[in-house]
């Protein structure tokens, strides 16, 4: 069969045959008849088959039968990843470049105005990725109300990446009256009751058993421990029958570290993986297929339709945890009928990753004979730190000093101060100070001059047989010298305190009156509480007189009511103590 039997226009033809293709895949035998014939259709087949040109093909044909009014985007496909959504924008600019058909891409980590100034010109074909697309709607970009067809592709990667509600809110969207089409690699049951809640009667086309792996693709396995695997992939990638390899890394650090080794093995490498930016990732993969580098490193983002002709070679640096992922990872190469390679590396630790793949694919992977790595390269030892400069070496003898200072308490400042310098001359001889040593010698000195001072202030007590203050315990010279102010204004504060006590209590006048109603008795007891008890002075200004209440101490005799406490203080009439009467 060739493809002028699918019945396709001429234009069509003309762009397939320049592609370099003569017949038509399983996939494409089967799917493009009735998606010309306006059916819903459900296709399953394996990764490299060619389904982007099977849903394409007769999407360009039934779009270019006619020409709407409407500006509106009358395809969409909505696809998991941005590489796959710029590979299917190119499939359309291919095989509709004899055609009147506009398309254009969105998708995220990019700036969106240029992808709105292609929508505005007008699309008929939209390939897009459901995050940005929801952006582009709500935001009033896009219009769907005039869509014809609907393609969900990879339909299966869309549910392993969360993307399921994203789907269903541009479905919302949809008018529901259209054609739908859902294509995917495998097809487990959540996305059977996916595509029985958006297709109508659809049409299944299944050209290999779920899940099956290439049969053309010849599989090998490694068992390796784990620091051996880079080691065993440079010597790997050496063969010159390696033309191309694409490697891959559970991690997308895993994936940046093992570009960086093949780079430093003199192997040109490239990591693709979702930290990347858009711009460095079709750049790496730009490179890769322009020859420019022989390896590339991705992450199961890029093990979804892409498509890279003439790969060779398929590494699976970490086996997947999901025995499906590794079908969509070896089927990066051998594809279109081409002979393509695929090696695994297992570790002690995945074994059971590799029984649940084989499990799946009913066969055991060949298993190979590791090769000589050579003895591992040790890790180069720490190098010394330089040597400090000999300037700092009098640093450790400072407790010496200090210990010497403790042997005798008992000598006088001037003999230890003596002791120190001769020290310090005999360690630091001919030898610059740093700047933390000078502080210390200015701050021995300081301490030196001040014990130096108050050993003759005591001298000169004593001899005119004066008590001598003895310096507290553990107290330097320098600590005695800085308190000896603050001891004088603290007592010039209290004497200036006292003396304006006596003066307010002096100025405080008598009444007569009041003295008249005074028992005797309360008097007596009001002057032997007042000798008891001396007056506390008036708080000055700047203290706080709420603390000085607090300090109070309670008194010593309890009374039964505020009558009784009255009377013994002289009556209402009496004055309060401490207080002026206004």
């Amino acid at each position: 069969m060739n493809f002028s039997e699918l019945k396709l226009t001429r234009p069509l033809l003309k762009a397939v045959e320049e592609q370099g293709y003569k017949t038509p895949s399983p996939i494409q035998a089967k799917a493009i008849p009735p998606v010309l014939a306006g059916y819903d259709l459900l296709g399953c087949a394996q990764t490299g088959t060619g389904k982007t040109a099977a849903f394409a093909l007769p999407i360009l044909q039934r779009l270019a039968a006619s020409h709407p009014s409407h500006k509106g985007v009358r395809a969409l496909i909505l696809t998991p990843t941005r590489e796959l959504a710029l590979q299917i924008d190119e499939c359309f600019a291919n095989y509709g470049r004899y055609l009147n058909v506009s398309h254009c891409v969105v998708f995220g980590g990019v700036g969106q105005q240029p992808q709105v100034d292609a929508l505005r010109r007008g699309a008929d074909v939209l390939t897009a990725c459901p995050g940005r697309l929801n952006d582009l709607i709500g935001q009033g970009h896009v219009d769907l109300s005039q869509l014809e067809i609907f393609v969900l592709d990879e339909a299966d990667r869309m549910l392993d990446m969360g993307f399921v509600n994203d789907v269903k809110k541009v479905i919302r969207h949809l008018p529901a009256q259209r054609q739908n089409l859902l294509f995917s690699a495998t097809m487990p049951k959540e996305i059977e009751q996916l595509a029985n809640s958006i297709l109508k009667k659809p049409v299944t086309v299944k050209v290999d058993p779920v899940s099956s792996t290439v049969e053309r693709i010849e599989q090998g396995l490694y068992f390796v421990n784990k620091p051996d695997k880079k080691r065993l992939l440079a010597k790997l990638l050496a063969d010159p029958a390696v033309t191309s390899a694409l490697v891959f890394s559970r991690t997308k650090h895993g994936a940046n570290a093992i570009a960086t080794f093949l780079n430093k093995q003199g192997i040109g490498a490239a990591a693709i993986h979702g930290n990347k930016s858009q711009s460095a990732r079709v750049a790496a993969l730009g490179s890769f297929k322009a020859g420019k580098i022989r390896a590339l490193v991705a992450t199961d983002i890029a093990a979804r339709g892409i498509d890279i002709s003439e790969l060779s070679h398929v590494f699976n640096f970490d086996l997947p945890e999901v025995p499906e992922t590794y079908v969509h990872r070896i089927g990066r190469t051998g594809r279109a009928g081409a002979e393509g390679v695929a090696i695994s590396f297992c570790s002690p630790e995945e074994k059971e990753y590799l029984a649940g793949i084989e499990k799946l694919n009913r066969k055991k992977i060949p298993v190979l004979e590791l090769p000589e790595l050579g003895e591992r390269a040790e890790a180069a030892a720490p190098a010394r730190p330089a040597p400090r400069p000999e300037r700092e070496k009098a640093k450790p003898e400072q407790p010496k000093r200090k210990e010497t200072a403790k042997q005798a308490p008992n000598e006088p400042a001037n003999q230890q101060l003596e002791v120190t310098i001769v020290e310090e001359k005999n360690t630091q001889a001919g030898q610059p100070l740093s700047a933390s040593a000078k502080r210390r010698r200015r701050r021995r000195r300081a301490a030196g001059k001040a014990a130096e001072a108050a050993a003759q202030e005591n001298a000169k007590r004593e001899e005119r047989g004066e008590r001598v203050e003895r310096p507290e315990r553990n107290e330097r010279p320098a600590e005695k010298a800085e308190k000896q102010p603050a001891k004088q204004a603290s007592s010039s504060r209290e004497k200036a305190q006292s003396g304006r006590g006596q003066q307010r209590s002096a100025a405080r006048p008598e009444h007569s009156r009041q003295t008249q109603r005074t028992s005797g008795r309360s008097q007596q007891q009001k002057f032997a509480r007042a000798e008891k008890q001396p007056r506390q002075a008036a708080p000055a200004k700047d203290e706080d007189p709420g603390l000085l209440l607090i300090s109070r101490k309670p008194p010593a005799q309890k009374f039964a009511s505020f009558e009784e406490y009255m009377k013994s203080h002289g009556g209402f009439s009496e004055p309060i103590e401490g207080e002026a009467e206004e």
